[in-house]
């Protein structure tokens, strides 16, 4: 009988095959029987579907090539192989590529990214910002912030590493020095002496110190060191905070941190015109005011060819340099080119014949306390371009938008930064009259707009006079109703002598006030035109409504003869597809067409309130102080004197108050929400 030795692999194939088949075979016939034993419910035949068949075995049959003489292997033990048959059956792959093996499951080891020389600041930083930050931080969204801030750096610090300050760093502490050129205070923003920080707990303390310095000054260069309602409660601007997130977020990864840091200050040019005229006023930086010494004139005369330069000398000089901001040689005695040109341009701004030549009268107004009132002036008014949105236009319409300066009695209409058109305007008279601060949208224009008389004047006016002569309303062509609620509504048609005049612009708003044109034509030709109510009137209406319908509307061509067209005794409303903003401000100070810089007087009072603020600003909260009294909007329940008739004896049931002032369905926020300023300030 031949030998019929076996290669191992191949009978391992075969006995696999058999073991299949075996199964396969097995599973059917449990299937079979299954299926005729009958089932107590649906919830066992679930069960059977829920257990895991057995698959065929995907092999082929043997062939001839599986039993092959293996001349090295030795001749198994035949009983061994039938009383363990399991070791030697292993699975086949389900594939001809080896499967790779199982391997344990490791936890990932995290990785520090602090260098080993920053790990012990790190370890104090992450033991601070956790427990204590609230000794660095005040406000409750900054600390969150910087938890996540340095938790996403594993702690490391970001303004030194290494013992060495990083570019961001020193970029931070370079703006936070120069504060005092955007108008703000340096000593907000306490810079830490990170050469006295000579261990981690010091190191560490230094960076959130510098931390909490740089979103002070993100916040106070964007929204002000003072809220606008410690001033007046005639103001309301939209709020546009920082989020400390993103302020970190953007410093940290900025190219230039200083760079980054200062575009936090308004964009505005007005207020960078501004900017570079407070450079021009302090001369030598926010130091103390030198005095410069009387002394003989001197002029400096550049070389010809018939004389040679005249450049005198003069120990003044030095402090004349660093008065007037010359950094070249600033210990050079000579008087030379160019601090002769900041003498010509230092007397350009204070309305000195511009000679160069630094006489008596030159050195009076360099010594003089009116530039230390200039420079507080200058401050405020850029305190209050602080409060503005950074976009004061629409960008759909060209970033159109008119701006309204109390002070200087001009309405601007602005339009690709450029200026459409100004005209003159009357604004209210100080005191409780006081035209407001704040930003909105026209929507629409009233072509010969009904006056619907405020409760100001209704109770504080009218009323009186009506005790005296129970005709005056009649003879003024007023209306006299009572309404639901108790109160009374006096309304003037419309009409030539309407007190609105012709046209309104309606800009709903809380202080209730608008623009309107005016029967009073004659209060124009005077310099200050602070006469209204409240509300803002316009000398040229007809040509302003032309320029904004224009604008908004482009195709439609108005012009100023078309609106005055319209002219008659029934309210017509010209709305606009899109809303442009209107923002009246209050600036005392600013910038001329010319590059000269304006000053007005302080009609409100609002500087010398805003100036005491800043000055106090150590022994005060100046974000979270609100320093006036809102007043109600409650409107009083009055009887008539004999003799006064009502146009109806029955009550209105109109439409309310606001709708009546402008002309429109737009419901103001309820009193009780507002809380902010009396319906006597809106006025015409």
């Amino acid at each position: 009988m031949r030998d019929c030795s076996t290669n191992r692999a191949g009978f391992d194939r075969v006995l696999m095959a058999v073991a299949a088949t075996f199964l396969t075979v097995s599973a059917t016939s449990a299937l079979a029987a299954q299926s005729t034993t009958p089932r107590a419910s649906a919830a066992e035949l679930s069960i059977d579907a829920a257990v895991p068949r057995p698959e065929p075995a995907n092999m082929p049959p043997p062939t001839i090539g599986d039993f092959k003489v293996d001349s090295t292997a030795s001749v198994p033990d035949a009983a061994k192989a039938i009383d363990k048959p399991a070791e030697t059956v292993t699975a086949p792959p389900a594939t001809t590529a080896t499967a790779p093996s199982a391997e344990p499951f490791k936890e990932a080891l995290k990785i520090s990214t602090v260098a080993p020389t920053d790990q012990p600041v790190a370890e104090r930083l992450r033991e601070i910002v956790g427990a204590k930050s609230v000794r660095y931080f005040d406000r409750k969204n900054e600390r969150a912030a910087v938890e996540k801030f340095y938790a996403a750096r594993d702690f490391a610090p970001q303004w030194i590493q290494a013992g060495q300050l990083t570019d961001s760093g020193k970029g931070v502490i370079a703006r936070l020095k120069d504060a005092a050129a955007e108008g703000l205070n340096p000593a907000d923003y306490p810079v830490p002496d990170f050469a006295a920080a000579t261990s981690p707990d010091l190191i560490a303390e230094a960076e959130l110190k510098l931390t909490a310095s740089m979103l002070d000054y993100a916040r106070q260069a964007q929204s002000g060191r003072m809220h606008w309602s410690q001033v007046a409660a005639d103001i309301q601007y939209p709020e546009h905070p920082t989020d400390p997130s993103e302020v970190l977020a953007n410093i940290s990864t900025a190219k230039d941190a200083s760079v980054a840091l200062e575009g936090y200050n308004p964009p505005h040019k007005l207020y960078k015109e501004l900017k570079a005229k407070l450079a021009e006023l302090r001369g030598q930086g926010d130091g103390p005011l030198l005095q410069i010494p009387e002394g003989p004139a001197l002029a400096y005369k550049a070389a010809t060819k018939k004389q040679s330069e005249v450049a005198p000398e003069d120990s003044r000089v030095p402090q004349l340099r660093a008065k007037l901001g010359v950094s070249d040689h600033p210990d050079s005695t000579t008087y030379d080119a160019k601090v002769a040109a900041a003498v010509r341009k230092f007397q350009e701004s204070v309305d000195l014949k511009a000679t160069g030549v630094l006489d008596d009268r030159t050195v009076k107004a360099l010594n003089s306390p009116k530039r230390d009132r200039h420079i507080d002036t200058v401050l405020v008014n850029m305190e209050r371009w602080r409060w503005l949105p950074r976009q004061l236009g629409a960008s759909s319409i060209g970033n159109a938008y008119v701006i309204l300066n109390v002070p200087d009695f001009t309405l601007k209409v602005m339009q690709n930064g450029a200026q459409v058109w100004t005209t003159r305007v009357v604004t209210g008279k100080p005191g409780k009259h006081a035209t407001p601060m704040l930003t909105e949208t026209m929507k629409f224009i009233t072509v010969n707009p009904t006056w619907n008389v405020p409760p100001s004047i209704i109770y504080n006016e009218y009323l009186p006079a009506l005790q005296q002569d129970p005709t005056v309303l009649q003879r003024m062509g007023l209306k006299l109703d009572r309404n639901r609620d108790g109160t009374i509504h006096i309304s003037q048609p419309p009409g030539e002598a309407n007190a609105l005049g012709r046209v309104r612009f309606n800009f709903p708003n809380k202080f209730l006030v608008y623009q309107h044109d005016t029967p009073d034509k004659h209060l124009f030709a005077r310099d200050e035109r602070a006469f209204s109510h409240g509300c803002m009137r316009v000398q040229n209406p007809d040509v302003y409504a032309a320029t904004l319908l224009n604008i908004t509307m482009p195709n439609e061509r108005y012009t100023p003869e078309r609106i005055r067209s319209m002219y008659g005794r029934s309210e017509i409303d010209l709305k606009f597809p899109t809303p442009i903003p209107v923002n009246i401000t209050y600036q005392t100070a600013f910038v001329d067409d010319a590059g000269k810089l304006q000053f007005r007087k302080d009609i409100y009072g609002r500087d010398a309130i805003m100036i005491g603020l800043l000055k106090n600003s150590r022994n005060k909260d100046l974000e979270t102080l609100v320093s006036h009294a809102q007043p109600s909007y409650a409107r009083p329940r009055d009887t008539l004197p004999a003799g006064v008739n009502f146009a109806s004896d029955n009550t209105s049931s109109g439409p309310s108050f606001f709708e009546r002032l402008f002309g429109g369905p737009s419901t103001p926020t309820p009193p009780a929400a507002v809380g902010r300023r009396p319906q006597q300030r809106f006025t015409r």
